[in-house]
């Protein structure tokens, strides 16, 4: 009981005394995320002096919002590794990989944007700019493999006993950035985000990748709780299937072709698993207030004891 004092395993009364913390060991991918906002600024710069559209194809703006998608994706990535309990090895080979893909990622995007070409198909361009667009094309199915080897990690034993509740989350935000990769592909295939009518995939693309930040928070905030574990991984359950099911609900009306803002029965029903899993996260936040105070009213002052 003594050497779990000041962990919160002690706090809880279960686990190790030591635990994987986030980001572990991962400060290259945290760098590369926190780079993607100083590349976004960079862009905001650029569109406040020159405006964001160059010609003949470019569009600063959509740089902008690629580096910060990608700097918050890889900062999300770098938290969560090292609880994929992957070998060193293992973690080495997907950092550096990830490092390499991701800064020619940037570099792409950027440097085509700003010479007025598209980094992803390259209509009228030079050799310079084909073999860019094609190396991008490379790059994004490199990322997708690469990352559905570290979603099959958290699907084994030894990752869940790490920090069970964590990985539970961690799962379900996998499967959402899946269902976002897909979409990606699906653009790619298409060559637009616009799909139908007025269906846009960027909708499901953006969300999916948004799993890995929402749901992973529910259970952070359980484990700061003074629920059972059963009960603490039964709300994970209820923030991860509902997000995921919003998803579904995203996907279904896209394909159809519909707007995801308008008064139809999938955007409200895609509203409401979404609104039910945030809901599930303010229950947590609730529950981790509410016990902590609990715990420093029944805890006996150093000054009382004898």
């Amino acid at each position: 009981m003594i050497r779990n004092l000041g962990t919160e395993e002690g706090l809880q009364g279960e686990g190790p005394a030591r635990k994987v913390r986030l980001f572990q060991g991962e400060g290259l991918l945290a760098a590369l995320g926190i780079l993607g906002f100083v590349l976004a600024a960079v862009c905001v710069v650029w569109m406040l002096l020159y405006g964001g559209e160059v010609a003949p194809n470019g569009d600063v703006s959509k740089a902008a919002s690629f580096n910060a998608a990608l700097g918050i994706f890889l900062l999300s990535t770098a938290a969560v590794l090292p609880l994929s309990a992957m070998s060193t090895r293992g973690k080495a080979i997907f950092r550096w990989s990830y490092a390499i893909l991701s800064m020619y990622s940037y570099f792409a995007e950027n440097v085509q944007n700003m010479r007025g070409m598209n980094p992803r198909f390259a209509e009228g361009g030079t050799a310079f700019d084909i073999a860019v667009a094609a190396g991008f094309g490379l790059v994004a199915m490199l990322l997708i493999v690469f990352y559905c080897v570290l979603a099959v990690a958290f699907f084994r034993s030894r990752s869940y006993k790490l920090r069970p509740e964590l990985v539970l989350a961690i799962r379900y935000a996998m499967v959402a950035i899946l269902l976002s990769f897909a979409a990606g592909i699906w653009i790619s295939l298409t060559e637009s985000r616009m799909t139908g009518e007025n269906g846009n995939i960027m909708w499901l693309h953006g969300l999916g990748f948004h799993a890995i930040q929402a749901i992973p928070l529910v259970a952070w905030l359980s484990e700061r709780t003074r629920l059972r574990p059963q009960e603490r991984r039964k709300w994970v359950h209820v923030a991860g299937t509902a997000y995921i099911l919003g998803l579904l609900e995203v996907g279904w009306q896209t394909w159809n072709g519909g707007a995801m803002l308008e008064w139809s029965p999938l955007p409200l029903l895609a509203l409401f698993f979404f609104l039910l899993s945030f809901g599930a996260g303010c229950f947590m936040f609730w529950q981790s207030v509410t016990g902590r105070k609990r715990s420093e009213v029944s805890s006996p002052s150093l000054g009382s004891e004898g």
